[in-house]
C-alpha cells in the first residue's frame, strides 16, 4: 500500500483516507465535510494553476486548497510499494 498526500495525487487517482493532519478549524471543517479515516476519496481535477483541487468523497464534490489537501494522507488504490 502506497501512502501519498492528496495534494500530490493526479486527476483520476483514488484511495482511502489514512490520516488527517492539521489542527483547529481546518481539521474540523474537513471532518464535517466527510474527510475521515477510512473514507474513499478521489481526485476529479485540478485547476490550471494547481489550486484548488476538486475531490469526491462520500458522493460529494469538494474544492480544497492545495494546503488543505496536503493535510490528507491517502492509501492509493492499485499502487504497491517497491
Amino acid at each position: 500500500m502506497n501512502i501519498r498526500r492528496l495534494a500530490d495525487m493526479e486527476a483520476g487517482a483514488s484511495g482511502t483516507v489514512e490520516k488527517l493532519e492539521g489542527h483547529g478549524n481546518i481539521q474540523h471543517r474537513l471532518v464535517d465535510m466527510g474527510v475521515v479515516k477510512g473514507s474513499h476519496i478521489s481526485v476529479v481535477k485540478t485547476a490550471p494553476l494547481g489550486d484548488p483541487v476538486e475531490v469526491k468523497v462520500k458522493g460529494c464534490a469538494l474544492a480544497l486548497r492545495k494546503n488543505e489537501a496536503a493535510m490528507i494522507s491517502v492509501a492509493v488504490d492499485g499502487e504497491e510499494n517497491c
